[in-house]
């Protein structure tokens, strides 16, 4: 077939492929599911490992947060002190809590206890008193201690919530939204040694001056321990969490869950007794059984299979040069796929990895539900960072990094999922999506267009990824050869070159 035939063909595969892939997304992509509620004031659930909120409720509404704080506290303890310290409660240790707050061990000033010992007392049963002295030994004082969970707040990129004290009693600024106190979740969680302790279901803590033969403290999350699978809090997906209280705050709680290979928290705020639980189990399970994760380097083909150099924000690269950052996932609903997300190129953080040259960012349905550095391997990377493609995922302690979009919602859609509350709930939902000329467009004719359209995106991908694997097979038996002729003696392989050389030049020649 006559090159230039060839060339028209393919370009107009291509253009097909283009056209149809932006009708099939903008007008037969998956509805984001949002059959689920809860009787909670606020609330959301998010995928650890790629940021997104698969729901949320008034989930930028700031709440006083109670005791599920000291997940931040606990964080910033790991990361600045070494669990075999020891911590001396003080006298303002002891007594900076609120008259009717309690002492669940009967703490008294001069006791002391390890740094690990402390966390399980945090972290178990909410002890406020350890809250206080871990504050007070890893930064000198609790107002010290404060400034650095700000500080953290502010690293997370978490812009609706402050913090007072490290325990979570009350405060006139302490409060916390939704969608932030997921976020710190998801560093939390990401930390393994919170996990551990999160997720213990009794622990021993050792000698105090009230209780010298030490004292067993058990889990109060009812998602993690219960076991009977009869309960309304039976929850096998749930791992860890932190339930709290105040009359102010209401129930609050955090629940962080794992299956099949997926990590998913949730949070809920200003619930009611018993029924937080409930929500809290509620958001988990619906974000595990509605949606999946999809791998990006493993389905994202654009920019590192072309022939041809890609520009890059005015740069040019070849694309067997580039990469897609391993480990990064987006979420989508289970009858959704890869190519219903809309990629876009997003403004890289000064943090980025030194090889990285964009950062892929994907969309759907409005929501972010994903996002990857594009990285140059021919750019050397420091040792410290890890070796190109084996990628980082969400990092220890640092959460996802991945901004989403704002949905809010107001008192009145308190049940409604977080972004859709304005989308009409009659008549046809696409029909207000459509460009006026093509809602003009009989059914019948529009179909078979989309039809004709699918197909032939089906046939460019086809035969673009035929020219992909030939040409991986085709370099791969050149350098086969290679290595025989360098077996053989370096005249061999000279000769080889040449010979691939007037290849090249004949094939310059035809063009």
């Amino acid at each position: 077939m006559n090159r230039n035939i060839k060339k028209l063909i393919c370009s107009g595969l291509a253009f097909c492929q283009i056209v149809s892939m932006t009708l099939v997304t903008a007008y037969a992509r998956p509805d984001w599911p949002s059959d689920v509620g809860i009787q909670a004031e606020a609330g959301t659930v998010m995928d650890v490992d790629s940021g997104t909120v698969i729901f949320g409720q008034n989930s930028h509404v700031e709440y006083p947060p109670a005791s599920i704080t000291k997940i931040l506290t606990a964080l910033l303890v790991l990361e600045n002190a070494d669990l075999s310290d020891t911590v001396t409660f003080s006298e303002t240790a002891i007594n900076s809590v609120e008259p009717d707050s309690g002492n669940k061990l009967s703490l008294v000033a001069g006791d002391t206890m390890t740094v690990e010992e402390c966390l399980y007392s945090l972290l178990l049963v909410s002890v406020n008193q350890s809250a206080n002295a871990l504050a007070e030994h890893v930064a000198g004082s609790i107002p010290a201690f404060v400034d650095m969970m700000n500080q953290k707040l502010t690293e997370l990129g978490c812009t609706e919530s402050h913090f007072e004290n490290p325990s979570g009693l009350n405060g006139d600024t302490q409060n916390v939204s939704a969608y932030d106190m997921a976020k710190i979740a998801c560093a939390a969680y990401s930390n393994e040694t919170l996990l551990k302790i999160s997720s213990t279901v009794s622990y021993k803590i050792s000698s105090t001056s009230n209780n010298p033969d030490g004292v067993t403290i058990r889990n109060e999350h009812r998602l993690v321990i219960t076991e009977d699978s009869s309960s309304e809090f039976y929850c096998p997906e749930a791992v860890a969490g932190k339930p709290g209280y105040l009359l102010k705050a209401g129930n609050t709680l955090v629940t962080y869950g794992e299956k099949d290979g997926r990590r998913l928290v949730s949070v809920i705020l200003k619930g009611s007794p018993r029924q937080y639980f409930v929500d809290g189990k509620e958001l988990l399970q619906f974000g595990f059984s509605r949606f999946y994760n999809v791998d990006i380097a493993e389905n994202e083909t654009r920019y590192v299979t072309w022939e041809e150099p890609v520009e890059i924000n005015g740069v040019s690269y070849a694309p067997s040069d580039l990469y897609v950052e391993t480990g990064r996932v987006i979420t989508l609903p289970n009858s959704a796929s890869f190519g219903d997300a809309e990629l876009s190129l997003a403004e890289m953080p000064e943090d980025h990895p030194v090889n990285a040259v964009a950062l892929l960012q994907y969309v759907y349905n409005a929501r972010k539900v994903g996002q990857a550095y594009l990285c140059d391997r021919t750019i050397p990377v420091p040792e410290e960072t890890g070796t190109p493609g084996e990628g980082e995922n969400s990092g220890e302690g640092e959460g996802n990094g991945l901004e989403m979009m704002e949905m809010t919602t107001t008192a009145s859609e308190a049940n409604a999922p977080e972004g859709e509350a304005d989308v009409p709930v009659s008549g046809d939902p696409n029909e207000e999506k459509l460009p006026g000329t093509l809602r003009e467009l009989p059914l019948v004719p529009m179909a078979a267009v989309l039809a004709f359209l699918v197909l032939a995106a089906g046939t460019g991908f086809w035969i673009r990824e035929s020219r992909r694997k030939e040409a991986e097979a085709q370099a791969l038996r050149r350098e086969r050869r290679r290595q025989r002729l360098r077996e053989e003696g370096a005249g061999a392989e000279a000769e080889f070159e040449r010979l691939m050389e007037e290849k090249r030049n004949k094939n310059r020649d035809r063009r």
